[in-house]
């Protein structure tokens, strides 16, 4: 029988929404289930992996893997894939995953599609669909080698279900690989956010230029307080410096499909259209009532953006507090 392989990403106990969106997405194929989990605990998620239908995890909670190292991650993967040959390798489209997977193709002579929006399975065959051309088209990819195809899928695409398939994974322990690496990581610095990721985030606050000033994303820090959300920001904004890269939303920062996208402030260059096109619900506020933004948002708001925040987040707190 053919098998799917997850990468599956982990945070202190709990597996990623990503992840529980992959491990949904294989059961509905009705192939044999596997799983990687790398780092410290990851030995911890064989309950939940097994859970969620799979059958086998080869896992390592070796310090080596606490930090992400490219040499690392791609030559333990390596050796995974080349002993399993499974026929699909499923991660979700991250920062560290569009820099790990091509790596790791490149090892196994393998095909890899990332940023997929769509995804469904018949047997040995999978479904697959990404934009193009910034979100103003799709295509339909299919693979032309025999070998594993790597798919990598934007988070907040696929649904997540409870499993019917719940039972006791096995576990196969990854040795981490001894070589003489180029680089060596000391050190990653995280923000100290409790907020998810904007990769991982169901509702998005964003900011433009149109916030005209730094000291104003306070209004929009206090909004996505009260929704539970993640703050982002347009091109424009990170290159005055008020923000960092890290919370850039569009082609040159984070590709987000959330479940809502508040745009405030933002014109809707086609960069950053780009980047948060796949968001199921868009609401753009702006006082410019010809800004390109409006010809995606679901809902608009023509209006001082300064005005507007106080008043939705006080009425969000209304409505949220019964």
């Amino acid at each position: 029988m053919s098998t799917i392989m997850i990468f599956a990403e982990f945070t202190n106990t709990q597996l990623k929404k990503s992840t529980l969106e992959l491990l949904t997405a294989a059961r509905k194929s009705n192939l044999k289930i596997q799983a990687i989990a790398v780092g410290p605990g990851a030995k911890n998620m064989l309950a939940a992996l097994g859970q969620n239908g799979v059958e086998q995890v080869f896992v390592s909670d070796s310090e080596v893997f606490a930090r992400y190292n490219s040499e690392v991650f791609s030559n333990a993967f390596a050796e995974v894939i080349k002993a399993q040959s499974p026929k699909f390798l499923l991660a979700s489209s991250t920062m560290m995953a569009r820099d790990l997977f091509p790596r790791l193709a490149a090892k196994i002579k393998a095909g890899v599609v990332s940023d997929c929006t769509e995804l469904s399975f018949s047997g040995d065959s999978a479904k697959i669909r990404k934009p193009l051309y910034s979100g103003k088209c799709s295509a339909e990819v299919q693979f032309v080698s025999s070998g594993t195809q790597i798919i990598l899928m934007r988070s907040n695409q696929l649904p997540i279900e409870a499993s019917q398939k719940a039972g006791a994974a096995s576990m196969s322990e990854i040795v981490a690989p001894k070589t003489d690496l180029k680089t060596l990581v000391k050190e990653i610095v995280k923000a100290t956010s409790n907020k998810l990721d904007l990769t991982e985030a169901s509702i998005i606050v964003s900011g433009g230029r149109g916030m005209k000033d730094a000291e104003n994303f306070k209004l929009l820090n206090e909004l996505a307080d009260t929704l539970g959300a993640t703050v982002g920001a347009s091109r424009a904004v990170v290159d005055a410096g008020w923000v960092p890269h890290s919370m850039q939303v569009g082609q040159t920062g984070k590709t987000v499909a959330p479940v809502l996208y508040i745009a405030c402030g933002i014109s809707g260059a086609i960069q950053h259209l780009a980047g948060m096109s796949g968001s199921k619900v868009i609401v753009a506020i702006n006082k410019d009532a010809n800004a390109p933004i409006f010809q995606k948002a679901t809902y608009g708001i023509v209006g001082d953006v300064f005005e507007i925040l106080p008043l939705l987040n006080a009425e969000f707190k209304k409505i949220l507090q019964h």
